[in-house]
């Protein structure tokens, strides 16, 4: 099973020329609404790609998190109950649900504003022990208030799932922190506010992967149009990416990371579960929107194996 800590929001998403510079107002499209939230997306991309058959049963990916008591939340709740995502830990408060703005140029490049709501309501003391249970992936992002990321790092110990943390969005994290993870996943920038290096290139990339297994078991870097890199005890590796027409890059991220949790909860290797993480991401900019964009797992097998 692969249980997701993290957030829920609302995308509310404009199509535009270029993104404005400060001070510039730009004339967009009409704008869409669409399931969002790093975790919300991550969970939904990893009840997409897991196995056919005895593992894809209702349930085999468990949502933590807040939601408002409003529509956007129930419509929320609602989009990961049809992917047949366990939501009995997306719970609903008096608060208005999160929501992010998003823009999208003519090149698919995003920028995007999140304003968190109901996400920063979700405290360590609403977490126990027996909402990881049955976890064989615990993953988490930074979108929800970091004394609970740390809190369900050391409430899932003791239930002993494979840790992965997406270090998104970029806050500050201690050495204590990054203990607790089993594979470390973030993009050129998140490495760069850690490392303080800015990964130029991917063999810069993977001098600062190894640099960071000091601190946790793997390292992952993921490098956009050129791909991603790893490093872990066994080794190191550049995966180049997988060629696409790109419409919207919001989602890619989240694509990868739950296809990396699939893979390593089906007990892959660090390599192909990367490579898997590429050929879901790269899908993923195929389409419009974060949730709607995420790919299937025969759509990756096929992506995969070229």
């Amino acid at each position: 099973m692969v249980v997701v800590v993290g957030s829920l929001n609302m995308d509310l998403v404009v199509q535009v020329e270029r993104h404005p510079t400060p001070g510039e107002t730009v004339l967009g499209s009409d704008y869409a609404m669409y399931a969002g939230g790093k975790g919300a997306n991550q969970a939904v991309a990893a009840a997409r790609l897991l196995e056919p058959g005895v593992s894809k049963k209702p349930g085999s990916v468990r949502m933590i998190g807040r939601v408002g008591g409003d529509g956007f939340g129930d419509q929320l709740r609602e989009g990961l109950r049809i992917e047949g995502i366990d939501i009995a830990g997306v719970q609903s408060l008096e608060a208005p649900t999160g929501v992010a703005f998003i823009s999208i140029d003519k090149k698919g490049q995003n920028a995007i504003i999140v304003s968190s709501r109901a996400n920063v309501r979700f405290q360590p003391q609403d977490l126990q022990t027996q909402v990881f249970a049955g976890a064989t992936v615990l993953l988490m992002q930074l979108e929800a208030p970091l004394p609970t990321v740390r809190s369900s790092a050391e409430l899932a110990q003791q239930v002993g799932p494979k840790l992965i943390l997406n270090a998104a969005a970029t806050l500050a994290l201690s050495r204590e922190d990054l203990s607790h993870v089993d594979v470390l996943v973030v993009n050129e920038l998140e490495a760069a506010a850690i490392s303080q290096t800015q990964p130029n290139t991917p063999q810069t990339a993977l001098a600062i992967a190894q640099r960071l297994c000091q601190l946790c078991p793997a390292v992952v870097i993921t490098l956009s149009q050129q791909g991603a890199v790893w490093a872990d005890a066994k080794g190191q590796g550049h995966q180049r990416s997988f060629p696409v027409r790109v419409v919207d890059t919001t989602g890619a991220g989240d694509a990868f990371v739950g296809a990396l949790a699939v893979s390593l909860c089906e007990d892959r290797g660090l390599p192909e579960a990367v490579r898997w993480g590429c050929a879901a991401g790269a899908l993923a900019t195929t389409k419009p929107g974060a949730q709607p964009s995420l790919p299937g797992r025969e759509e990756v097998e096929r992506m995969g194996l070229q």
